[in-house]
């Protein structure tokens, strides 16, 4: 049972040190990754956590989330099966009770490696309860007071709920209980054109559901580059997801057991009903209830505690990691920031926020994901740009995989082979990018990518084709500037020895 890992019904809270080395405020992968590693340098770190081990991402996020989009997967490929040359049932019944119990499993097995128990073995001390700053040197939780030499705050976000007429009162979900569903909706409305929003919406519609998601901006993914937000567009249409972009919900109400939520689009009004809505448009850091001001600690509640490029508070005893600080809410850079931030805290670092390479994905399928900086922040920043791009159904894997939809985009300093980004759409592409965020962080220019031999066939043979294609390039180039070197050479001596 996964409350035996993540709040054991019989956990008492130890007996408090007189003074910790390091007070984790959270356990969730920031808090998690902070406290071990502290414990691991021989500090002596408390853990406080007010609700679940592993918050968002193992609860709530990433783990659950995942398991049914592979899922949903699944189904959507039986779906296709002619295309690949094989033939599945027509009748194939999706058993959505089966696949949010699969989801469960797994979360429950996923909750061993950072169960209570195994931080307590770890040399940790695990405090459940609220925790409040008393001081700002101390920090209440269970009526308990604990002294730290130095603290981290690690407390996460929550789904931002916008205040809608109506909404309260015909309920709704976020990602919070969306997978306590046992029974699939058979009208889903999505209100929410980000990853989340997207990545469910594309699960449920293939799951059955009919969907409709409503976006107020004109595309999906509103940070991302438009032709891949556009492939996302259809390949959701494609699936049966309705998309309402450029569409507002403005309201919503009761009718019987079902849900109204009116929409304007354009200046026109109109209606759906619906089983459930669920309410994806962004998160909100959790700073609320932690007496901050006490602790001298700078917050607001839009962005979170403010911290330095060292990840360190206004209080110079205080640091804060992870998606109650950071503008990239992922779980990869929450554990990257937390632990930069206690190689500050602890042992004198002097690592920087600004210097974390940090990729992201969109788990859809197509798959989004990207790595550094797009072209039109280059541009602000007046660095001139070369792009290289792959399309999918020129990488002969993906042509075998019947998966084409998408490109791999890879953006060079003109004149040089320095990647400053790039972008992959693709049905593999957050496996995709760690190559080119490893090219970034290690300094490795396209050029020598360019130089790596990739197994055939793979679609991963796509960035290198972004490489060899810089490479002909800059071959092209020198060639040419050979050539004219020598032709003027020629003129100048001229032809078989004669002027």
């Amino acid at each position: 049972m996964i409350l035996d890992k993540v709040l054991p019904p019989t956990w008492h809270n130890p007996t408090n040190a007189s003074k910790y080395n390091l007070v984790v405020l959270g356990a969730g992968p920031a808090g998690i990754t902070a406290a071990r590693q502290a414990a691991g340098l021989g500090a002596k770190v408390a853990l406080i956590e007010r609700k679940f081990i592993g918050g968002v991402s193992l609860n709530v996020g990433c783990v659950p989330s995942k398991a049914i989009i592979r899922t949903a997967r699944l189904y959507a490929e039986m779906g296709a099966a002619k295309i690949l040359g094989a033939q599945v049932p027509a009748d194939v019944v999706v058993d959505f009770q089966a696949i949010m119990e699969r989801m469960r499993r797994l979360r429950t097995r996923l909750s061993q490696a950072d169960s209570a128990q195994r931080l307590s073995e770890a040399g940790i001390d695990v405090y459940f309860g609220e925790a409040s700053f008393t001081t700002p040197n101390t920090v209440e939780v269970a009526g308990k007071t604990l002294r730290f030499r130095k603290a981290l705050v690690a407390t996460g976000a929550r789904a931002l709920v916008q205040p809608l007429p109506g909404l309260d009162a015909a309920g709704f979900l976020t990602n919070e209980n969306v997978f306590n569903l046992t029974e699939r909706p058979r009208q889903l409305l999505v209100m929410g054109g980000g990853p989340l929003g997207c990545e469910l919406a594309q699960a449920f519609c293939r799951f059955g559901s009919h969907v409709i998601i409503v976006q107020n901006d004109p595309m999906f993914l509103p940070k991302e580059e438009r032709d891949a937000a556009h492939i996302l567009s259809d390949a959701l249409a494609r699936d049966g997801v309705d998309v309402r972009l450029n569409t507002a919900v403005v309201g919503v109400r009761l009718d019987g057991t079902e849900k109204v939520a009116e929409l304007v689009s354009a200046g026109e009004k109109s209606s759906v009903h619906v089983d459930e809505i669920l309410v994806a448009t962004g998160r909100t850091p959790n700073v609320e209830n932690l007496n901050l001001e006490v602790a001298n600690v700078q917050f607001n509640t839009k962005n979170g505690i403010l911290v330095n490029d060292f990840l360190q508070t206004s209080n110079r005893n205080i640091y804060a990691a992870g998606d109650v600080c950071m503008e990239h809410k992922f779980t990869h850079a929450a554990e990257a920031s937390a632990g930069a931030a206690v190689t500050n805290a602890l042992v004198f670092g002097r690592r920087r926020l600004s210097k974390l390479q940090i990729p992201w994905c969109t788990y859809t399928d197509p798959e989004i994901a990207h790595v550094g900086l797009y072209v039109a922040e280059a541009r602000a920043l007046g660095i001139p740009v070369t792009t290289y791009t792959i399309l999918m159904h020129d990488v002969d894997r993906a042509v075998t995989d019947g998966e084409e939809d998408g490109f791999v985009k890879i953006h060079v300093r003109q004149g040089t082979d320095r990647i400053l980004g790039a972008s992959v759409v693709a049905r593999h592409a957050g496996e995709m990018i760690d190559g080119v965020s490893l090219a970034i962080t290690s300094g490795i220019g396209l050029q020598a990518l360019a130089k790596v031999i990739h197994t055939y066939p793979t679609q991963t043979a796509a960035i290198k084709m972004a490489a060899d294609a810089f490479d002909r390039a800059r071959r092209s180039s020198l060639l040419k500037f050979l050539s004219r070197g020598w032709l003027r050479l020629q003129r100048r001596i001229g032809y078989g020895g004669r002027r």
